[in-house]
C-alpha cells in the first residue's frame, strides 16, 4: 500500500496583450521546471495555493481566479517507500508590474517568466504540460469576458 501525499499549487501568470507563466527551476533531485506547490497543512486548497505561492516567490498581491482546478496524480519512490501523490492546482494571477517581485526560497535555484510556447517547452511530464493547455484555454477565455463586461 502506497503512503499518501497531498499537495496543493498554482499556475501563476500575468497579462500583458500576452500570456506569461511563472515556473520555477527545482533541483532537489533534477533540474526541472514546475509550478509552485506544496503541502497541504490542515488548511484549505485555496490557503495552501496563496501560501505556497507566497513562500516560493515572494510574491503577495495574488488573487486566485475562479473556476480552475486541475487535480495531477503520480506514484514515486521515496526511501524504498512508495508514494502516492495527488496535487490540486488552480490558476493564480498577478499584476504585471510585479512580475519583476519575485523572489525564489531555497527549494528553487531559479525562475523565469516564458510566455505559453516555451513554457509547454520546459515543463517536465505530459500531465504538466496538459493543465498548462487547459490553463491556457482558460485564461484566454476569462480575459475576453473581462473585456466584454
Amino acid at each position: 500500500m502506497a503512503r499518501q501525499e497531498k499537495s496543493a499549487g498554482a499556475v501563476v501568470y500575468y497579462f500583458d496583450g500576452k500570456l506569461y507563466f511563472l515556473l520555477l527551476r527545482n533541483t532537489l533531485k533534477t533540474t526541472y521546471w514546475e509550478f509552485p506547490k506544496g503541502e497541504i497543512e490542515n488548511e484549505e486548497i485555496e490557503e495552501t495555493a496563496l501560501r505556497e505561492v507566497k513562500e516560493e516567490t515572494g510574491l503577495s498581491d495574488i488573487k486566485i481566479i475562479p473556476g480552475f482546478k486541475q487535480n495531477l496524480q503520480w506514484f514515486f519512490t521515496f526511501k524504498g517507500e512508495l508514494v502516492r501523490k495527488e496535487a490540486v492546482y488552480l490558476l493564480i494571477e498577478i499584476p504585471k508590474e510585479d512580475k519583476d517581485k519575485v523572489k525564489i526560497n531555497y527549494e528553487h535555484e531559479a525562475f523565469s517568466w516564458f510566455d505559453y510556447e516555451k513554457a509547454l517547452k520546459n515543463l517536465k511530464g505530459r500531465d504538466n504540460k496538459e493543465m498548462l493547455k487547459k490553463a491556457y484555454e482558460f485564461i484566454l477565455n476569462y480575459e475576453k469576458q473581462k473585456r466584454l463586461i
